[in-house]
This record gives structure tokens, C-alpha cells and sequence, in this order.
């Protein structure tokens, strides 16, 4: 199939608005952050109380909803939100922020394209981060990391000042993902549901590699095949309609 034929097909995909009628959910903007930890929450990204996800704010220039600190990803309800500036100070509310999100300051600041930042310690990545292995990429259903994922090879301890800040900002550049040693998962996206999608991926991509490894060694997807498939699952239709397909089963702890 020319490169041409494959651009026919992707941008009817795209345009097939009836499709998308049909799996299209309106959520508000709390909504959305709910339904995110509630889906990494069930996706195994809730270790304690280890994790954060913030949001540009649309209505408030430089400031972002968060969490909390103090909450499980897996119990969070709209009322545990709170807006924060870019010194992580919390605005009109009793919450308390977590400390660590200082780092999430530097990556705004760096990334004006990113409106949303997850952060967690899922498990199987987790674990390459343990041997020092960077996330590979061999597999269609993981392809939207190829040439998208950073590594950052040195923990720099704790993120709660403004250097570790700019080591995470540094080693992120301009990739959606990042995997940090010793430590999780960092993932930037246009929305919540991009940033969310691509940490419950990143997280799935790492359990493969662990179980490939285990049986084998992994074959590289060739370069141009990966690329296509990059840029075909990350297209705003496949990642809202995949973030709208696990949000339904969550509907009810939002909607009663």
C-alpha cells in the first residue's frame, strides 16, 4: 500500500463523524479528571498514594487543576480537586498540594503544546526502570511510542525542587512520554484523555517487554511500518473514542 492510499484511509477514519457520534461521551473538565484516575486506577497506576495528574486551567492563565494530596486515584470524586499556580500554591480551597508538583511547573513552562500531565508507578514500568531499560517499541498496539518515548538514565532523587524540575523538563524534550529510572512513568498530552491513554499504554508496551524478554528477544518494529502506526493511534478520534470506551464503565462513579 503507497503512502498516499494510507493517507486516504486515515483521513476517512477521521472523518467519519457517524462512527464517532455513536461513541462520543460529553464529560466536563473535572469529569474527565475523575474518569482519568479512575481508569489508571483500575489500569494498576495507583501505588498508594503515589501519582499526580494536572491540567492547564482555561478559565485561570498559569494556574492547573490537581488532586489533593491525600487521595487515592481510585476514590477520587470531583470534590477532591483543587486549582493551583505556578509556584504550587493552592487557590481558594483547604487542599493541600503535593510538594512534587513542582516538576509539572518546568514542563509547561518548556511545552506549551501540553495542556496535561500524568505521572505514576505502575508496576511493569517500574520494573524497567529498576534494570535501566528504555521502553522498545515492537508491537502495533504500542507503536504510538515509537521515536516518542524519552529516558532518563539518572534519578535525581525526590522532584520536590526546581532542579529536579529541570532534569525531568530537559530529558522529556519535546516527546509525549517519558520513563524515569528508579522511579515511573511521565506522559504530556493535548487533553486528558491524550495524557491519559498514553500512560495507560505506556504501562501496557512495559508489560509486554517484560513478558517478551522473558521468552526471547524482542524484534524491532521495522522504522516506516512504526511510524504509520504512530501516527495513526495517536489521531485525536482513536485516542478520545479509546479514553470514551473505558470512561463508560466508570460513568456511574460520577454520575450516580
Amino acid at each position: 500500500m503507497t503512502s498516499e492510499q494510507k493517507s486516504r484511509i486515515y483521513e476517512r477514519f477521521e472523518d467519519d463523524r457517524d462512527f464517532f457520534e455513536r461513541v462520543h461521551e460529553s464529560f466536563t473538565i473535572e469529569e474527565k479528571i475523575v474518569l482519568a484516575c479512575r481508569i489508571l486506577a483500575e489500569e494498576g497506576h495507583s501505588e498508594q498514594l503515589a501519582g499526580q495528574i494536572t491540567l492547564r486551567s482555561e478559565e485561570r492563565p498559569g494556574c492547573f487543576l490537581t488532586l489533593g494530596i491525600g487521595r487515592g486515584f481510585g476514590e477520587i470524586t470531583s470534590e477532591d480537586l483543587c486549582l493551583i499556580d505556578g509556584d504550587v500554591n493552592v487557590i481558594g480551597s483547604d487542599h493541600q498540594a503535593n510538594p512534587a508538583l513542582r516538576f509539572h511547573t518546568w514542563l509547561y513552562r518548556a511545552r506549551p503544546d501540553v495542556r496535561c500531565l500524568v505521572h505514576t508507578h505502575p508496576p511493569y514500568a517500574s520494573a524497567l526502570s529498576m534494570v535501566g531499560r528504555p521502553l522498545r517499541v515492537a508491537h502495533m498496539d504500542t507503536a504510538m511510542f515509537h521515536d516518542d518515548c524519552a529516558y532518563l538514565a539518572e534519578w535525581p532523587g525526590v522532584p520536590f525542587s526546581d532542579e529536579e524540575g529541570r532534569i525531568i523538563s530537559d530529558a522529556m524534550g519535546e516527546n509525549r512520554s517519558l520513563l524515569l529510572a528508579h522511579h515511573g512513568i511521565l506522559t504530556a498530552g493535548a487533553s486528558v484523555e491524550e495524557a491519559t491513554y498514553l500512560a495507560v499504554f505506556m504501562e501496557r508496551a512495559a508489560r509486554l517487554q517484560v513478558m517478551a524478554e522473558s521468552i526471547g528477544t524482542i524484534k524491532e518494529i521495522p522504522a516506516e511500518c512504526a511510524q504509520d502506526a504512530h501516527d495513526f493511534l495517536l489521531k485525536p478520534s482513536v485516542v478520545n473514542a479509546t479514553f470514551n470506551a473505558w470512561a463508560r464503565s466508570h460513568r456511574g462513579a460520577i454520575r450516580g
